[in-house]
C-alpha cells in the first residue's frame, strides 16, 4: 500500500471531539466496551475548544456548547437526542456565593470558565430573575483564591461538583444550581451542549456520519444501563465517590428532543439578540431536512 493511499485511509476515520469532564463520561464509555472507539480519531479538550476547532473545520463531528452552536447553526447539523443538558438541577454548574443573589447588584463575580454558555446562563438569571448586574471578571476555577476576590463565583465541570459538594458547605457558602433556576423560572430543560456535523463532512460522507450517531446512543444507552460500573471506574480517579458519581450520571438529561430543543428555544429567544445570534435561530437535525 502506497502513503497516499494510507493517508486517504487514515483521513476517513471521523475526527471527533471529546469533552474531558466527567458530565461526558456516559457518552463516551460505551464507545470502548464495543470498539467503536478504534473507528473514530478522538480528540480531548475542554469544552470551548473543541467548539472551536469543530467551528474552524478541525474536527468534522464533535459536541459544541450552545452559545456556540446557536452562533454558527448555519454552517452545522445538530444530532438528534444526543446533549448534556439537564432537566432541573445539573449539579455541575453553579453560582457560589457569600450573601443571597438578590443582593448582588454591583457585587464582583468570578467567572470560573471560559464556557459562554453557562456564563451566559449565570448572567441571564441574575439580571432577569434576580435585578441585578453584578461587576464580571475572569479567573481560573479555583473557589478559595475566587471567594477572596468577589462576592460570588461561577463554576462549572468538575470544579464545580468539587466546589459544590466538598468547598462551598465547609466554607458556609450558599450553592444555587445553575439547571433547577432555569426550570423554576421556564419550565423547561436546559441543554449546555449538543453533538454536531460539520455540513461540509455531512455532504461527503453521510452515512459514516450517520454510524457515529448511532454509535453514540448506542454507547449513551450502554453507560446509562450499566451506571453502577461507568461510576465505579470514574471513581478510581476521581475525587468523588461511586455513589455519588452515580448519582450525578442519573442526574444529566442526553437527551434532545422536542421538550429539550424548546428549552434551546427559550434561551435563545431570550439570548439571542445581545448573545451573537438570531433570536428565532434555525436549527437543523440530522435526518429531518
Amino acid at each position: 500500500m502506497d502513503n497516499s493511499t494510507d493517508r486517504h485511509q487514515q483521513r476517513s476515520r471521523p475526527r471527533v471531539g471529546h469533552i474531558q469532564f466527567l458530565n461526558c463520561m456516559p457518552l463516551y464509555w460505551g464507545l470502548a466496551r464495543t470498539g467503536t472507539l478504534l473507528d473514530l480519531e478522538l480528540t480531548k479538550d475542554t469544552p470551548e475548544k473543541l467548539s472551536e476547532r469543530l467551528i474552524a473545520g478541525d474536527l468534522d463531528i464533535g459536541p459544541v456548547t450552545l452559545v456556540e452552536y446557536l452562533r454558527h447553526a448555519d454552517e452545522l447539523v445538530a444530532f438528534p437526542d444526543l446533549a448534556v443538558g439537564c432537566d432541573g438541577p445539573v449539579m455541575s454548574c453553579v453560582i457560589v456565593s457569600q450573601q443571597p443573589l438578590e443582593r448582588l447588584d454591583g457585587a464582583r463575580v468570578a467567572l470560573g470558565s471560559t464556557s459562554r454558555t453557562s456564563v451566559r446562563l449565570a448572567q441571564l438569571l441574575l439580571a432577569e430573575r434576580y435585578g441585578v448586574t453584578p461587576e464580571y471578571s475572569t479567573c481560573p476555577p479555583d473557589l478559595g483564591p475566587m471567594m477572596r476576590e468577589a462576592e460570588a463565583a461561577v463554576l462549572i465541570g468538575d470544579a464545580a461538583l468539587r466546589a459544590s459538594l466538598h468547598d462551598a458547605p465547609r466554607l458556609g457558602l450558599q450553592v444555587h444550581d445553575l439547571g433547577r433556576m432555569w426550570k423554576d423560572w421556564t419550565g423547561l430543560p436546559f441543554v449546555f451542549a449538543v453533538w454536531a456535523v460539520r455540513k461540509d463532512y455531512l455532504a461527503r460522507e453521510p452515512e459514516l456520519t450517520r454510524r457515529v450517531h448511532e454509535a453514540f446512543l448506542a454507547s449513551r444507552d450502554l453507560s446509562l444501563e450499566e451506571v453502577g460500573k461507568v461510576a465505579e471506574q470514574a471513581a478510581r480517579w476521581e475525587s468523588f465517590d461511586a455513589e455519588l458519581l452515580e448519582r450525578y450520571f442519573t442526574t444529566l438529561d442526553f437527551r434532545f428532543g422536542a421538550e429539550q430543543l424548546a428549552g434551546v428555544r427559550e434561551f435563545a429567544r431570550r439570548t439571542g439578540a445581545t448573545t451573537g445570534f438570531p433570536a428565532d435561530v434555525r436549527i437543523e437535525l440530522l435526518g429531518t431536512r
